[in-house]
């Protein structure tokens, strides 16, 4: 129960944001993510700043605990999400009287600089590359789905057939695969989606349909050729799209070790091509499996997509999300115009229909 008189407390931030989070929080997010949300802060900062009397935190308290995460090399994703649960946390406390301002508003965070490997898209050439890749892989129909769905890995792992009409040709997302440890025992659990608008149906795109059967049938004859004793799907982790080789739900870790592989070899083929042909070697560059999905997102606005329509295929909850990526492919394609511009700066006739043409301009020449 919430105390009482608030302002005769004298909490500390660790006190306050376990009452907060009992109380407030808990009720707003999925069971299985209060552990982890709460260990979160326990290691950012809870760590750094979690003793002080909540009274007596100010903004430069905040940002020297972001300014350690940073130089410790946490990731910015991290920084940001327990940045943004202090923020609501320390506005509730302002709410009720506790603290006059809310002490994380006025903050300079390392995200505001530079994106994450997992914001950054694919260009074109390197999705088609990857997929080429890919094509004698057990995965291959799983890495088409990413790049033509945009779902999360957790969405991914938790698709079900039945969740899959062909008749209407849409792809309906209700759930996310969560993975679990306890007592160091690993337990995979089908739950909710991450947010209410991650609930939604994606239309068939391109090859989806035959793609999909091709799934179907694979799979089909290798859970035949394992036999029902051998195949891991069990339960409620039955009937699932996209399995191992051994009927295993798809997590977050098969899906990075995959990329991983594929982009090694593909970085070996091209060191022996780069030899063999003696052009430097073009390095392939790392990225995460949430690398596809704003791959998909970036394609799309590519394609002169509505930015709402984007949201909800995406399952954004909120539009800022979605406008953020939309803002990072004008840039690009800002980048580009500009650079045809500059070429055609070089012949002034480029920038004029082929029917009309300067006139040369001498020294003697008026107006």
């Amino acid at each position: 129960r919430m105390r009482a008189d608030y302002r005769k407390n004298d909490m500390t931030l660790n006190e306050w944001f376990e009452e907060w989070f009992e109380n407030v929080k808990s009720h707003r997010v999925k069971e299985t993510s209060i552990a982890p949300m709460k260990r979160s802060y326990k290691r950012t900062f809870g760590f750094y700043i979690g003793n002080m009397k909540l009274n007596k935190i100010r903004p430069m308290h905040i940002q020297s605990a972001v300014n350690a995460m940073e130089k410790e090399g946490r990731s910015g994703r991290t920084i940001q999400d327990a940045l943004g649960r202090v923020r609501e946390c320390m506005e509730f406390a302002v709410a009720n009287r506790m603290i006059p301002s809310n002490p994380c508003i006025v903050i300079e965070v390392p995200w505001t600089y530079k994106a994450s490997k997992e914001e950054i898209a694919l260009t074109q050439k390197e999705q088609n590359a990857f997929l080429q890749a890919v094509d004698d892989s057990w995965y291959k129909e799983m890495f088409y789905f990413m790049c033509l769905t945009g779902v999360r890995v957790g969405e991914l792992g938790a698709l079900k057939w039945e969740d899959i009409d062909f008749e209407n040709e849409l792809i309906n997302i209700k759930h996310s695969l969560s993975s679990q440890y306890s007592d160091g025992v690993k337990k995979e659990m089908i739950t909710s989606p991450k947010t209410v608008n991650s609930t939604r149906s994606i239309p068939f795109i391109g090859e989806m349909r035959d793609m999909l059967k091709s799934q179907k049938v694979k799979q089909a004859e290798l859970r035949k050729n394992l036999g029902e004793e051998r195949w891991r799907g069990k339960g409620e982790l039955d009937n699932l799209v996209f399995t191992t080789g051994m009927g295993s739900p798809c997590n977050r870790y098969i899906v990075q070790k995959e990329i991983k592989k594929v982009l090694k070899r593909m970085r070996e083929d091209e060191a022996v091509a780069a030899i063999a042909e003696h052009r430097p070697e073009r390095v392939i560059r790392d990225f995460h499996p949430h690398t596809l999905r704003h791959t998909f997102a970036t394609r799309c606005f590519e394609n002169e997509m509505k930015p709402k329509v984007v949201q909800k295929l995406m399952g954004h909850s909120n539009i800022t999300v979605t406008l953020n990526i939309y803002t990072h492919v004008l840039e690009n394609k800002m980048d580009e115009e500009i650079k045809k511009f500059g070429t055609a700066m070089t012949d002034p006739n480029a920038l004029i229909p082929q029917n009309i043409k300067l006139k040369n301009v001498t020294a003697n020449s008026h107006g």
